[in-house]
């Protein structure tokens, strides 16, 4: 990441572009979990990101060594666990109400590492900021509940060493061997079995949907994370995740055509439905939880 960039151009700003490109990612993503499984996503979208980081920097000798590669690792493995949880999470679960819960991670660091009434304020305000935004609804799937609090609790870790991680000097080089060996270590979550059978791994499309959600979801952001992290601390970084479940809408609304809920109906092209968030995970004529009847896709 140049220099020009780090000083140039504002921290809120390069927050909401990794944002953007978050969400285009899962756009994507969404595509892939008709075929595999959540768990098999988020690791083929670790395997992509690995893949790129690893061309792009080519860590030398010292990065996979001694104290730096326990942190790296340790990254490596907060983050793509944090993914796991999240999309197994929005696999039952409303997408704002898994949103809203996994929250509490940033929410917690930033009540922790804030100093100052302001920054107090500027936590509680981004919380409830995200709750009103969020959909959220109280229903669906205990089990879900509880990967989304594990995706918060990863969330919370991923800005504490993030931070570490950037603070090291080498928070690209790092980032990519902890990816590796994250990717390396969660690989056997790729035969967790899908909708597409064990055959959709070798599916050309869909792998090479996996690396560009992963270069799209994970490097783009990831990268900016960095130098956002080295700019601001945990604590404010913490704060400005409160925009992306704002930067998750407008991007739901221009690529996906989905707009906030009016009345409790979730509205997608024109016409309203209380179907799940994640398209592919039940079927026209199937029923959620609540016993609400899933329109035809």
């Amino acid at each position: 990441m140049s220099t020009g960039l780090n000083t140039r151009l504002p921290a809120p700003f390069l927050f909401v572009v990794g944002g953007v490109s978050m969400y285009v990612g899962a756009a994507l993503a969404v595509g892939l979990f008709d075929r595999l499984s959540p768990s098999a996503v988020a690791v083929l979208r670790l395997v992509g990101a690995a893949a790129v980081l690893l061309a792009w920097r080519r860590p030398g000798r010292a990065a996979w060594r001694g104290r730096r590669l326990v942190r790296a690792v340790a990254f490596g493995l907060a983050t793509a666990l944090m993914n796991v949880a999240f999309y197994e999470a929005i696999a039952q679960l409303p997408l704002g109400t898994a949103v809203a819960i996994e929250f509490c991670g940033p929410v917690a660091v930033a009540a922790v590492a804030s100093r100052r009434p302001r920054d107090v304020a500027a936590v509680l305000l981004a919380a409830l900021g995200v709750l009103l935004i969020a959909d959220v609804r109280w229903s669906g799937s205990p089990t879900g509940v509880l990967w989304a609090l594990g995706a918060a609790t990863l969330w919370a870790a991923y800005i504490v060493l993030g931070k570490r991680v950037a603070s090291g000097g080498n928070g690209l080089d790092d980032m990519a061997v902890g990816f590796a060996v994250a990717a390396v270590l969660l690989s056997p979550l790729l035969l967790v079995p899908g909708p597409g059978g064990p055959g959709a791994l070798l599916d050309p499309v869909v792998l090479l949907l996996g690396v560009g959600v992963g270069v799209l979801s994970s490097v783009v952001p990831y990268v900016l994370d960095q130098v956002v992290l080295r700019r601001v601390g945990q604590a404010r970084f913490a704060v400005l995740l409160a925009l992306l479940p704002a930067t998750a809408t407008v991007v739901g609304l221009l690529g996906l055509a989905q707009v906030l809920a009016v009345g409790g109906v979730r509205h997608r092209g024109g016409r309203g439905r209380r179907c799940p968030a994640v398209p592919g995970r039940r079927r026209a004529g199937e029923r959620e939880p609540n016993g609400i009847k899933c329109d035809a896709q």
